[in-house]
């Protein structure tokens, strides 16, 4: 099935050192990008971390320190990797609460300005887990019937990423979903602003859902002592928790996020 696109679509994977957004690092990254006439383009970056990579992380993917060891530095592909992603919508799996809050705290930490406004973003193992809660492995056996080869390569799961989103559009459509809330509808649909709503847990106003928004698209925490309360009203009556968070091991784009709020309280506006 090839799919319904306005713009391309890329579906990229990471793989890291480890699993903290503030302080891990991309060691390899693969994007496949979709155009609307169904053309397909993909590229890979091994890149050097510039800190040691840990042995759990090496097992995993089975990228050592010798292997970077000649990689550039994230600095030095960053640029083309953002212009790879111009006018792309994303993909990935995963990509909400990791992939992409990574990939961002990167391009921040390199002063590369990639905006993420209007930008539809999929991830197909919120789909899948909504659906049918298995793992990637056991979703292209369950929707394509193969194994997966050289699993934990960026470009082997960035591939049976894509293909498991084709097939899934194919198995679930005109399939009913019922939610928490007893609302029912049929959301797996070749759109991607649909399966971009549906991919979500929760509308987050920064990347790793530290912030949300309520139903009157407000900022709201969702962590710690203030979870479920207004970012600008703790704001307004304890300062001093912007200040503790700005210190704090939060991720970039998190931070820049609530300097954004706390500035327009002062009547100012920053683009995020």
């Amino acid at each position: 099935m090839q799919l319904e696109l306005k713009r391309p679509l890329a579906f990229f994977d990471l793989e890291t050192t480890g699993l903290n957004i503030p302080t891990d690092h991309i060691i390899d990254i693969s994007i496949l990008k979709v155009h609307p006439d169904g053309k397909e383009e993909i590229k890979n970056w091994r890149v050097n971390p510039g800190i040691p990579i840990p042995e759990e992380s090496f097992r995993f993917h089975g990228i050592s320190e010798a292997a970077v060891a000649d990689a550039p530095p994230f600095k030095a592909v960053a640029k083309d990797i953002a212009k790879f992603l111009q006018n792309c919508d994303l993909a990935g799996y995963n990509a909400l609460k990791f992939d992409i809050p990574l990939l961002m705290e990167e391009f921040l930490r390199n002063d590369v300005d990639f905006d993420l406004k209007n930008r539809q973003m999929v991830d197909v193992q919120n789909i899948f887990m909504k659906m049918e809660p298995r793992t990637l492995k056991g979703a292209l056996r369950f929707f394509c019937q193969r194994e997966l080869e050289d699993a934990h390569s960026a470009e082997a799961d960035t591939i049976a990423t894509y293909d498991v989103l084709k097939a899934m559009l194919s198995k679930y459509k005109d399939q009913e979903y019922e939610d928490n809330m007893g609302n029912k509808s049929k959301p797996v649909v070749n759109d991607v602003e649909l399966l971009h709503k549906f991919s979500h847990h929760h509308r987050n106003a920064d990347l790793s859902g530290q912030i949300i928004f309520d139903e009157e698209n407000r900022e709201m925490f969702n962590f710690g002592k203030h979870k479920g309360q207004l970012v600008e009203e703790v704001f307004q009556r304890e300062p001093s928790y912007y200040d503790w968070m700005m210190k704090g091991s939060f991720p970039l784009y998190t931070k820049k996020l609530i300097t954004a709020i706390k500035l327009r309280l002062s009547g100012k506006n920053v683009k995020m």
